[in-house]
């Protein structure tokens, strides 16, 4: 069983308190900030040490700003604004892919993990919000290109808007799978490359926590995320089960985690995957209480889950009640 956190334990280790103290055997930090000594002294606490990568975030490094190829392009032509926090790359820019793929490359050569966790991985959007953003991209010439490559059509009209209506009219079904395939391809790539050069390493995937018919289909049609596709190149599952963030109540977690276990092939028994290790909401945003955190943390580990984690091991640092909470779940105390 997974007993994870979710960030740079530092906050965490301020407060004195040892890792395993608090039956913390997982820590899943941000790629940017796994340095040695912080793997060495997670490992010396009995942890498994999974980085975070931020796959299709366009921000990383700037590179969107500095290759505005790469900047996804809406049905009206125009580059699409960032989301709240949020601004995606085209996927299909072949600049951005080799980009992110070196730096996977670099992540696995120099840092001693178990498992690389895949985050962003979908088109442009933002979904952690009561109020999704869902804007429908990317129609740049390399997205039009590679959609008709793929589908053997052939977009008609002259402008960006004319050939997103006809795209919308005439190949609207073809158009939302040829997105689901860009997505999993890129799974196929990054699951390659871990496994080339870390065989034993885990390859994870945080994604939205919404059911398949939610919002009229809104996840595959608009993020391009069907999971029956990517599970040939995903270990681990960890839905961003955020109850808060997105208007819901803290049994939606346990209601999500038994779907999610309820519907795809998810395996318990040692050596067999894919897992289910959901992430939850400890973060104060809105205010979440050290019982609440403690409930959905249980939640999270329903249904057919064998690991939980939470957003973030900061917040819960920042709150004795929360850090009481994390032991008790964790412990079993």
């Amino acid at each position: 069983m997974i007993h994870g956190t979710y960030a740079h334990p530092q906050e965490f280790w301020n407060t004195g308190a040892r890792l395993d103290e608090y039956g913390v055997n997982a820590v899943f930090v941000h790629s940017g900030g796994l340095d040695p000594t912080t793997i060495n002294r997670a490992r010396s606490e009995g942890c498994l040490i999974f980085a975070e990568f931020a796959t299709l975030n366009g921000e990383y490094g700037d590179y969107v700003y500095q290759h505005p190829e790469a900047h996804p392009i809406g049905a009206d032509g125009n580059p699409v604004p960032k989301a709240t926090w949020f601004l995606g790359a085209c996927p299909t820019d072949p600049g951005f892919r080799a980009y992110r793929m070196q730096a996977l490359r670099d992540l696995l050569a120099v840092a001693d993990i178990d498992g690389v966790w895949m985050d962003y991985l979908h088109w442009h959007a933002q979904f952690e919000d009561p109020y999704p953003l869902f804007v429908k991209t990317c129609f740049n010439d390399c997205c039009l290109r590679s959609f008709e490559q793929w589908s053997g059509l052939k977009v008609e009209g002259q402008t960006v808007p004319e050939k997103s209506q006809w795209i919308f009219m005439h190949a609207a079904r073809p158009w939302e799978d040829w997105r689901v395939s860009v997505i999993v391809d890129w799974a196929r790539e990054i699951r390659q490359i871990v496994k080339e050069l870390r065989p034993q390493a885990l390859v994870g995937n945080y994604q939205v926590a919404w059911k398949d018919e939610d919002l009229g289909g809104v996840r595959r049609r608009c993020m391009g995320l069907d999971f029956n596709g990517l599970l040939p190149y995903v270990d681990v599952f960890s839905p961003m089960i955020y109850h808060g963030r997105s208007g819901k109540t803290p049994e939606y977690v346990k209601e999500y985690v038994e779907y999610f276990s309820e519907h795809y092939p998810i395996q318990t028994e040692p050596g067999k995957y894919p897992r289910l290790w959901p992430i939850v909401q400890a973060h104060d945003e809105p205010r979440i209480s050290p019982e609440e955190f403690g409930r959905v943390l249980e939640y999270g580990l329903a249904g057919k889950s064998t690991g939980v984690m939470m957003f973030t091991l900061g917040s819960v640092a920042a709150d004795s009640g929360k850090m009481a909470a994390m032991k008790r779940v964790y412990l079993g105390k």
